[in-house]
């Protein structure tokens, strides 16, 4: 019984968190059971999840697996987005420099900021009236 060999990444973004897998293959990419054209209507956002792959020359070269809860489209695209990068680096740690150029394996840390008290957001106000 043969093992096929996969490596595992995590990819978080603002409230979204991607599991990724990535298996030896021909290039296909499922993200929550569904095709990849079918999850990012936006090529925009497709771009953005493949980043990594493009960058380093894989593109083509794995079946992708992906679970993402949380957040909205855009921050599932990040959170994939790290989530593959981190999985090439465990494949091959050589290809360190080459995502860490790109900007790749930080974690982009902006999240929402809170609503305060007395105020109707983060940072708006209400309306001041001085007399």
């Amino acid at each position: 019984m043969s093992e096929t060999v996969q490596y595992w990444g995590t990819g978080r973004r603002k409230t979204a968190v991607a599991r990724v897998r990535l298996l030896p293959g021909t290039g296909s990419i499922m993200i929550n059971g569904r095709p990849f054209q079918q999850y990012f209507p936006l090529e925009a956002l497709r771009v953005h999840a493949l980043q990594p792959l493009v960058t380093t020359g894989m593109n083509g070269k794995f079946d992708i697996r992906v679970n993402v809860r949380g957040g909205g489209l855009s921050g599932q695209a990040g959170a994939v987005r790290l989530g593959i990068a981190r999985a090439l680096l465990r494949m091959d740690p050589n290809l360190r420099p080459v995502l860490r150029a790109e900007g790749l394996l930080t974690r982009d840390a902006r999240e929402k900021e809170r609503k305060k008290y007395g105020q109707p957001g983060a940072r708006k106000r209400f309306q001041y009236s001085k007399r």
